[in-house]
């Protein structure tokens, strides 16, 4: 078998998967209920995040929080802080990419 199978959960509890981290990319499912999400904090690469289903509010720097919703797409650059929230009923799904992986990382 030349592919690599990976799976995720498709459940609507709360989750953050780590499905790959490897040298290339990291690859994270995260499952958030209302008023569930991620402290604060720096990204530590590029991240790309794809809103599956729900509502994602996010705050970034000392912005306002803006609001995304099934099939956004959100670049994220590096060093950029971040506060990721689901504030609506509906449950929140998001695949997040980190490329390069952080590990691989190099600030221009």
């Amino acid at each position: 078998m030349i592919e690599k199978l990976y799976k995720y959960s498709t459940t609507d509890e709360k989750a953050v998967e780590k499905i790959i981290m490897d040298e290339n990319i990291n690859y994270i499912h995260m499952v958030f209920n209302k008023n569930e999400g991620l402290p604060e904090h720096y990204s530590n690469s590029n991240v790309y995040m794809t809103v599956l289903r729900g509502v994602l509010s996010i705050g970034l720097n000392d912005q306002e929080i803006h609001e995304y919703k099934k099939g956004d797409i959100l670049q994220i650059p590096f060093n950029t802080k971040m506060k990721v929230n689901n504030l609506h009923d509906d449950v929140l799904e998001l695949i997040v990419v980190k490329a390069p992986a952080p590990s691989n990382y190099k600030q221009n």
